[in-house]
């Protein structure tokens, strides 16, 4: 068998121009300049084989981030995979508005629940490199991930398993604690559509109808926090007014919503007021 020419598979109708690239700088490993030089070039069949699996693979619907193993996030490269949610760009709100609650805040003690990824407390460790940062996350997989991550990007985090505040250990207390936590209805049709078929249940859905995490975050927040620190979280669509309620009713000050990039209520957070409970 005649082996394929690398235009012939640039020139891919399959899929969207962009995408075949990505696919095919992926499995060559090599930049886009190198393709346009070597684009009469013959690939290796096995070469060829590797982007006809990830191709099919794509058509049926999985998302990019898992085929080619990484996603952007606040100008990071981090590794995903089936076991994390992949990053998105209106979670960098809440990396920004973290950033802004800990500017004037000497070694800030930073908690993540729910890390997943890691792109939100490595974000942030980046960012302010004198933060205590702390991640937890109830499923191994992903504090694997996350733990590759912070080792590639050279990040202090101290990562720990558990569900929520149960994996802090007592006594510690923090400036800010951020979470994207699972916030999608368990009925929610758009979880068997596009991408989030793909991406962990668990990380997805509390199994309820998308408040039941959300609450128990706000809920033991007070525990964990110090006098004056604060509590973001990234929610659904529709679910700001509703946090926000979650939030004065256990205290918090200064309530209030950020919008992501399409102008949608994004994250809810607040100050808090007391001195523990």
């Amino acid at each position: 068998m005649t082996a394929p020419l690398l235009n012939s598979l640039l020139a891919d109708t399959r899929l969207p121009r962009l995408e075949v690239r990505m696919l095919l700088e992926h499995v060559l490993g090599k930049p886009r300049a190198w393709l346009l030089a070597h684009d009469t070039d013959p690939l290796d069949p096995a070469v060829a084989a590797a982007y006809e699996a990830l191709l099919a693979r794509r058509l049926a619907g999985e998302p990019m981030a898992y085929l080619l193993g990484h996603r952007e996030f606040m100008g990071h490269r981090f590794r995903v995979t089936p076991d994390v949610l992949i990053p998105r760009p209106d979670t960098e709100v809440l990396v920004e508005t973290a950033l802004e609650c800990v500017a004037g805040v000497a070694g800030p003690a930073v908690l993540d629940l729910g890390t997943g990824s890691g792109a939100i407390a490595i974000s942030i460790a980046l960012a302010r490199r004198d933060a205590r940062v702390m991640a937890s996350d109830v499923s191994a997989a992903a504090l694997a991930v996350a733990a590759g991550n912070a080792w590639d990007l050279t990040a202090s985090v101290r990562f720990v398993e558990g569900s929520w505040y149960g994996a802090v250990p007592a006594g510690e207390g923090f400036d800010l604690i951020v979470s994207n936590p699972p916030y999608v209805a368990s009925d929610d049709p758009h979880l068997d559509q596009g991408d989030l078929r793909f991406e962990p249940r668990g990380a997805l859905t509390d199994g309820a109808g998308g408040l039941e995490d959300l609450g128990r975050i706000v809920a033991g927040a007070g525990r964990h926090l110090k006098p004056g620190g604060s509590l973001w979280l990234e929610h659904g669509w529709d679910q700001a007014q509703a946090v926000r309620g979650l939030l004065a009713e256990a205290g918090f000050e200064d309530v209030r919503s950020r919008q992501d990039l399409a102008g949608i209520e994004r994250i809810s957070g607040g100050r808090w007021r007391f001195a523990g409970r």
